[in-house]
């Protein structure tokens, strides 16, 4: 279990759940009206005030995994699984980009 795994573990549930909107239609509309700065800012203001006193840390890495990992996802469907076009879409290496989807377990 690395680090962002401990802290997802030792946060209160309510934290991580709800990410702009645990409700599909709702994110829907929301996504048409917030942007992706702020869905994180809400997150994270979420995050925050739901740690009712736990000890925090790791937060960036804890972020980087929630936000990569569906990016990682996304855009692979978006290419149908073609590495070489997903890493120029992403702006990444093939290399990095191979790397990054062994280390979420989508390789």
């Amino acid at each position: 279990m690395n680090s962002a795994d401990t802290l997802m573990a030792e946060a209160p549930v309510e934290a991580p759940v709800e990410v702009c909107s645990s409700n599909v239609t709702a994110f829907s509309s929301i996504s048409q009206n917030q942007s992706l700065r702020d869905c994180v800012e809400q997150s994270m203001d979420n995050y925050f005030r739901h740690l009712d006193g736990q000890p925090v840390t790791d937060v960036y890495e804890m972020v980087l995994a929630e936000v990569e990992a569906p990016m990682l996802e996304i855009v692979m469907k978006h290419t149908r699984h073609n590495q070489t076009k997903a890493a120029q879409v992403l702006g990444l290496n093939r290399g990095t980009l191979r790397k990054k989807l062994k280390q979420y377990g989508l390789l």
